[in-house]
């Protein structure tokens, strides 16, 4: 979608549909409708029918008449003035960019008024994303696409010169962003013929060369030189090879400990011997969710030009069931030496994030924070709107919680008291990789926890990567979830 600016008055700018937004309360409310009835006398009936309120996410579509260069208007309620956060704006952009695409129309306008001590440039990066991501849709092997024609396809922001440089920086982050995040749905939506490990790698180095960080591709020649028997394990019911993939933007200054991001890889998971039920398992080409967000957060770092040093992870592997495959009772063992009982080889994930973080401690990371579709325990816990976070960095987890506050993307903290350690507990190795269904999503990380040597954060987006259901600008599918997180933590921490 092309985004631009204009200064100009709302009712010279031509378009399919111009769109307003318009606060719940009273006073604020009546200045609105008093304006607007003015310039465009055929929003009347509209205003006297009461039918729109200025209710949160409420819409109303009329037509302009001859007295506004686009045809139509659509006013986007904002709920009561002083409950307004970026968030409404987002969310009432993309309810105002739905209900134009409904009607057909493929360039909108939006007229750009700050509200409630929302700086111009929050308030552009905030309609940007709303608009764009709730356009989103992975129909790239549709031949016949009845919604093509149904989506907005340009965006006008509309300003005044005061705010025009503020509302151009806004519009272009968010545009970068909104890139990000369709980075990463685009990886998790592919299907496995598409996506696995050698192509999700190809992907990464082309968009390290086209964002401008390294990336490093680790074949399975390398990956056994280091002794990686997570990732060896899992793969080895696999016809396809593992590959151990690491991007590296180095931006800060010299002295500056990177910021180190792992992401599970497993391109395919069908639980291996313990293998999955049917129904759902569609699904598990998204179990690379991890993977996925840390490549758009990689590529949107480096577009925003963000002076930090970040590497980027990702051990990507199928689990699949076969001859050769890993058995409930192998003892695998660990680039750090460590080794683990393989109590379910559908608790797959962490036996190659743990490769993962031992990797990671080459770099001396300031902090690391890894992201994976671990446990359907975590959906049972918090559902598909929060992502479990847990970890020993807690200086890491306020700054995500800030940045959750501002992008929605919730993060709710569980426990890692010692007392669950006993459930992964083994009488062979020196721990096993499942502890049962009680504390599902806490027995993982514990598991995590073994082959961390540094201040860890860990983000199990089993529920919030997977969406059962399109909200608001989160689409059906892989939600990309993770990008806008780690950015805004990355931007203004």
């Amino acid at each position: 979608m092309s985004v631009s600016c204009s200064v100009a008055a709302r009712q010279s700018v031509k378009s399919d549909a111009l769109i307003v937004f318009v606060p719940q309360s009273g006073r604020q409310f009546n200045q609105a409708e008093k304006a607007l009835v003015s310039a465009i006398p055929h929003l009347t009936p509209l205003f006297d029918s009461k039918d729109f309120t200025g209710k949160s996410l409420q819409t109303a579509l009329a037509y302009c008449g001859s007295a506004a260069a686009s045809p139509r208007i659509i006013l986007a309620g904002l709920g009561e003035t002083g409950a307004i956060t970026i968030e409404t704006i987002r969310r009432a952009a993309a309810a105002a960019a739905k209900r134009a695409a409904a009607a057909g129309c493929q360039h909108i306008a939006v007229d750009l008024q700050t509200v409630n001590d929302i700086d111009a440039e929050s308030m552009a990066q905030a309609v940007v994303e709303g608009v764009l991501l709730s356009q989103y849709a992975f129909d790239k092997y549709k031949t016949i696409s009845p919604n093509s024609a149904k989506r907005v396809k340009k965006l006008t922001l509309i300003t005044d010169k005061e705010h025009q440089k503020a509302v151009a920086k806004g519009a272009d982050a968010g545009m970068i962003i909104v890139d990000g995040v369709t980075l990463a749905r685009d990886l998790a939506n592919a299907p496995n013929c598409e996506i696995y490990p050698e192509t999700l790698a190809k992907k990464a180095q082309e968009v390290g060369r086209k964002a401008g960080f390294k990336t490093t591709v680790l074949d399975k020649k390398k990956i056994e030189t280091l002794k990686m028997g997570g990732l060896l394990g899992v793969n080895q019911g696999s016809v396809r090879p593992p590959v151990f993939i690491v991007m590296e933007y180095m931006k800060g200054a010299k002295t500056e400990k990177p910021l180190v991001l792992v992401g599970k890889g497993v391109t395919f998971d069908t639980g291996g011997i313990s293998i999955k039920p049917a129904p759902g398992m569609s699904d598990m080409k998204s179990d690379m969710h991890g993977a996925a967000t840390v490549i758009g957060t990689m590529q949107t770092i480096a577009r925003l030009g963000i002076k930090r040093n970040v590497v980027g992870i990702v051990p990507a592997t199928e689990n699949m069931p076969s001859g050769t495959a890993l058995v409930p009772g192998d003892i695998i063992t660990f680039m750090n030496g460590k080794t683990a009982e393989i109590d379910n080889t559908d608790a797959e994930g962490r036996l190659i994030l743990a490769d993962a973080l031992c990797y990671a401690d080459r770099y001396k990371p300031s902090s690391v924070i890894d992201l994976a579709t671990l446990t359907g325990a975590i959906v049972i816990a918090l559902g598909n709107v929060t992502t479990g976070m847990m970890g020993t960095d807690g200086t890491m987890m306020n700054k995500l919680r800030e940045a959750a506050a501002k992008t929605n993307e919730y993060v709710g903290e569980l426990p890692l008291h010692e007392e669950y350690e006993e459930l992964i507990s083994s009488d062979y190795a020196d721990i096993k990789n499942s502890g049962g269904r009680s504390a599902g999503s806490i027995t993982a990380a514990l598991f995590l926890k073994h082959f961390v040597s540094y201040p860890w954060v860990h983000l199990d987006i089993a529920g919030t990567a997977i969406q059962p259901k399109a909200s608001h600008y989160t689409c059906k599918g892989g939600s990309g979830v993770g990008v806008r997180l780690l950015t805004e933590m990355l931007r203004h921490s």
